[in-house]
Order: structure tokens, then C-alpha cells, then sequence
């Protein structure tokens, strides 16, 4: 029986899948890591997946999970590239070169700057090379860092085996060198699998709302330059001055980041107005934005899909966006408010928004639709192994 047994899982697929991504951490690409891996034991690889030393410890069954050494005592690392980020590649590109000296790999799979030593990693071993794009490099701040970092991931585009993109206009990009790699827009799906419960809902809301007479504008995410965090702070004195019913609840942010924010807001005159009550676990997110009356979206750059959306949608609650081409990828004006990306427009659509019920009802009915029929984890599950099968097959089409 374990002859058998060992017979089969040679037999199998392996994957070296390689990410210098805080796992696990609550934000959007280490969301997308666990599910990138937990669809590749699905699809029945083998996988080993090599990361940073950083996050919390999580068990995956059936992955192989294996930490890069912490010699730079780091406690955190910043979301895109930086300095620290490129010593920790340089560890992490050792490590998977003794990996592919031990052991017979398949599919070498590389997220964002580790694309480059995937690419590398599996033409010395003869694998295939996948390079996963879960951002715009001109979403950040321009520099020589960024310039640099955009031409490597130009290159390993040209001449991966495949690409996977969050969003088509990461699919675009790929497509807009004119060369022969396949490109493959695959969706990031809610940040959860678990449903909000009545008891967990009910919970949230007596934290959120403990008088129970407000209204709970809901922001979530971190507080980077692209997600229209500025937009979203200087927005609020605009809306609270036109409604008495609003509290901001803003979910996120680092101590050090909160703590600039609230001054900020202190000086304005309406930091009564908003709670920070710092990050949720993905699994009791789903209460906290039930629990609450509007979600908010300020994207003001980026061409993918902000991970916010989709779990905004799953719980079926009116939304407020910017009219950005990155949170237009899903919503449109039955699933949200657009605004111009103005924090007075944003403000007063979230007054006019907790001023009437009604539209709020409207809106959100139309939301868990799109949830149910494509942004869930059947359909992610089948992508990626489409991905990798046709991949594996030698498979030269581009695929939207």
C-alpha cells in the first residue's frame, strides 16, 4: 500500500512555487498566495511553496511550506518592491536553486519580483517558467528602483512560459510587448470563504455601533498612495458636515499610519466621527462589512481589481467608488455610487447614500449576483488548473 501510495505521488506534478510575500499577512497578495496554492493541491500538484520568514504561521494541507531564514531581523516588509525585499530575494533565489539541485520540479511559479527567479530557477532545471502579476508598476511612486524593477518584469513576461494576471489590464500589458507568452486573466475571488453569520453580523455591529443610531460607511484596506487613502480621509469632514448620522470605519492601517490619520483628522474637527479598530482575520471580515451600511472604494490607480470589491460584494451592501478604470473592472452604477475622483464628490455621495435607505437597498441587491457566478473559488480553482495544464502542454494561445 505505501509503495503504491509513493508510486502515485511521484507521479504527480510538482511546483516550486516562490513568493517574497508576507505569509501569512491580511492584505491583498497574501490573500491570493493562500489560494493560489490551496487550487494547486486541488488540481492535485505537489506543491512546495517558499516564501518569507514574516507573517503568521499557517498550516495548508498537502503544501509543503518553506521560510526563507530571517538574517536581517525583519518584523515586517513593505507592500512593492524595496530594498529589503530585493536582500530577501537574493535568499530566496539561493534557496531555490539548492531546491531544484534536490529535488525534480515541474512548474517553477513566481509572484511579482520573484518572477525573475522563477524565470531563471526553471531554464537551468528544465521546468516551466509561470510568472503571476498581481500589480501595476506605475501604481507606485516613479523612481530608478521602479524603473528598474519594470524593465526585469518586462523581460520575464517576454520570456516566461506563461502569465497570470489579477486584472485584464494586467493581461494587456503582456499582451502590448507583441510576444508569444501566454497571458491568462485570472480573478482574484472574496478574501474569505466563510459566510457572515447572524450571530457574528449582530457582534459587529453592537462593536461598530454600540448607540445604534448611526450609519456605518465602512472603509478596508491598506493605506498605500494607490488606494485613494487621502482622497478617503479628506473626504470625510465633507460628509459628515452634511449628514449627523455618518460614522467612518476604517479597517487597517499601521499604528503608525493610524496614529498620523487621527491627528490629522483631530485638527479637522471630526475624529468623533471615525474608528480605526485596526485589521480583521479574512474569516471575520464578512461580519463586520455586513454589519455595516456602505462600503468604500477611493482606487485613484492600478489596473487591477481592488481585493476590497469582492468581498464588498459578498455581502450584498451598497458601495461608493471612485470612477476608476480599476474599480470599474466589476462595478458599475446598479452595483455602486461612482464619484469623480474628488474627495468633495466622494463625501456627498456618502451623505446622499446614508440619507436614503432605499438606494442602499437597491444597489445592494444586485451585488452577491456577480459573486455567485464568477468570483468564487470553483471558478478560480478551474483557471489555475487550466493555466497550468495547457501550460504543461506546451499550449502557445493567448487566454483571456
Amino acid at each position: 500500500m505505501q509503495k503504491s501510495r509513493n508510486k502515485a505521488e511521484r507521479k504527480r506534478n510538482r511546483v516550486l512555487f516562490i513568493a517574497s510575500q508576507p505569509f501569512f499577512q491580511w492584505r491583498g497578495s497574501p490573500i491570493r498566495l493562500g489560494f493560489d496554492v490551496r487550487a494547486l493541491r486541488d488540481n492535485g500538484y505537489n506543491v512546495d511553496f517558499l516564501t518569507l520568514p514574516i507573517g503568521e504561521r499557517q498550516h495548508i494541507e498537502g503544501v509543503r511550506i518553506i521560510r526563507a531564514p530571517n538574517i536581517f531581523f525583519a518584523k515586517d516588509i513593505s507592500i512593492g518592491p524595496s530594498f529589503l525585499k530585493l536582500l530577501f530575494d537574493v535568499v530566496i533565489f539561493f534557496m531555490s536553486l539548492g531546491m531544484i539541485a534536490r529535488r525534480r520540479y515541474d512548474v517553477i511559479h513566481g509572484v511579482e519580483d520573484c518572477g525573475v527567479i522563477a524565470w531563471f530557477a526553471a531554464r537551468l532545471c528544465g521546468a516551466k517558467a509561470i510568472f503571476e502579476k498581481h500589480s501595476d508598476s506605475k501604481s507606485y511612486k516613479k523612481s530608478v528602483v521602479m524603473a528598474a524593477y519594470a524593465a526585469v518584469e518586462r523581460f520575464v513576461m517576454r520570456h516566461a512560459d506563461a502569465v497570470i494576471g489579477t486584472g485584464p489590464g494586467l493581461v494587456a500589458q503582456v499582451e502590448s510587448l507583441n510576444c508569444n507568452t501566454p497571458a491568462y486573466h485570472i480573478s482574484d475571488i472574496p478574501s474569505s470563504l466563510v459566510e457572515p453569520t447572524e450571530e457574528g453580523v449582530a457582534k459587529a455591529r453592537s462593536e461598530l455601533d454600540p448607540e445604534g443610531d448611526s450609519i456605518i460607511a465602512t472603509y478596508v484596506g491598506s493605506f498605500a498612495v494607490y488606494q485613494g487613502i487621502e482622497l478617503l480621509f479628506n473626504s470625510i469632514p465633507v460628509a459628515v458636515n452634511k449628514s449627523d448620522s455618518i460614522k467612518f470605519v476604517i479597517i487597517g492601517g499601521t499604528e503608525s499610519e493610524i496614529k498620523q490619520w487621527s491627528e490629522w483628522l483631530g485638527g479637522q474637527g471630526c475624529l468623533d466621527r471615525v474608528a480605526f479598530i485596526g485589521k480583521r482575520p479574512p474569516d471575520v471580515l464578512p461580519c463586520y462589512l455586513r454589519a455595516s451600511d456602505i462600503l468604500l472604494s477611493p482606487r485613484i490607480a492600478g489596473v487591477n481589481t481592488p481585493l476590497k470589491l469582492l468581498d464588498y460584494l459578498k455581502v450584498s451592501r451598497a458601495i461608493v467608488a471612485t470612477d476608476h478604470e480599476a474599480n470599474r473592472l466589476i462595478l458599475d452604477d446598479t452595483t455602486a455610487v461612482m464619484t469623480k475622483l474628488e474627495p468633495e464628490e466622494f463625501g456627498e455621495s456618502v451623505a446622499r447614500l446614508a440619507a436614503d435607505p432605499e438606494l442602499r437597498e437597491s444597489i445592494a441587491a444586485n451585488c452577491r449576483r456577480l459573486v455567485d457566478e464568477k468570483y468564487n473559488f470553483n471558478v478560480f480553482s478551474k483557471a489555475i488548473g487550466r493555466c497550468y495544464s495547457e501550460t504543461l502542454n506546451k499550449n502557445a494561445n493567448i487566454r483571456d
